[in-house]
């Protein structure tokens, strides 16, 4: 079966400060942070995945050094968040689930070779790191059964912080898409898997990749982490 994989890179990443679009940032391996994702893809997956890339910010240049993927382009780029970016792509996808990933984080391999076994199962996913829980990150929190209750910015007493991997089951899309389409513009495509959590009563797995590299490259420090690793 082909996987669905989405590739959000439609903002604009000034934080880092590159006249690029951030998923096109060198690796000191010589890799772009996307090519280290794409390579990642294909190492857990095969050739056979089907990977769609949300583009805005200066869309040629992504569009240039992935000419063999698909794309879906939100147009409102620097108005929007992920959660509309999100759903411009699952409107776009074949009937299936998705997994798909920040286009800024540099993470190791093997975290995808855990998502593929929830993705055999078809089974919603958020990866999780529980080593840290910083402020300003998207910490989560979860039921007694184990599934993920709450996922935001500000989360209090947090088990950990949301990697930016993440998978919504077939029978799961409609309602993450319900929700992503209520949300306001400016929210995380977090909100929606939280709304969807809350009056759809989905199911959403914690997936633990503590153990395993996963960087969400917003600021210099950031890359020069990320650099220790690949």
């Amino acid at each position: 079966m082909t996987t669905q994989v989405v590739i959000l890179a439609a903002g604009m990443g000034s934080r880092l400060g590159r006249s690029l679009p951030k998923p096109l940032t060198q690796l000191s391996d010589g890799r772009s942070i996307m090519q280290q994702q794409f390579d990642n893809i294909r190492h857990a997956f095969g050739n056979d995945a089907k990977v769609t890339i949300v583009v805005g910010y200066k869309l040629d240049h992504i569009i240039e050094a992935f000419p063999d993927a698909s794309y879906v382009f939100n147009e409102q780029y620097d108005q929007t968040n992920t959660s509309k970016s999100l759903l411009r792509a699952l409107a776009a996808s074949a009937p299936g689930g998705v997994l798909w990933m920040n286009g800024d984080v540099v993470f190791d391999p093997t975290a995808l070779d855990r998502a593929a076994a929830m993705i055999k199962r078809d089974q919603s996913f958020v990866t999780v790191n529980t080593a840290k829980v910083s402020d300003e990150e998207v910490k989560y929190t979860t039921s007694a059964e184990g599934y993920i209750r709450e996922l935001s910015k500000t989360v209090v007493g947090g088990l950990g912080e949301a990697v930016g991997i993440n998978y919504v089951s077939r029978d799961d899309k409609a309602k993450l898409q319900r929700q992503l389409a209520r949300v306001d513009d400016q929210d995380y495509f977090e909100r929606g898997i939280e709304l969807a959590i809350e009056q759809d009563s989905m199911l959403v797995e914690p997936v633990d990749i503590s153990d395993l590299y996963a960087v969400e490259v917003d600021f210099a420090e950031d890359l020069e982490r990320a650099n220790l690793f690949v």
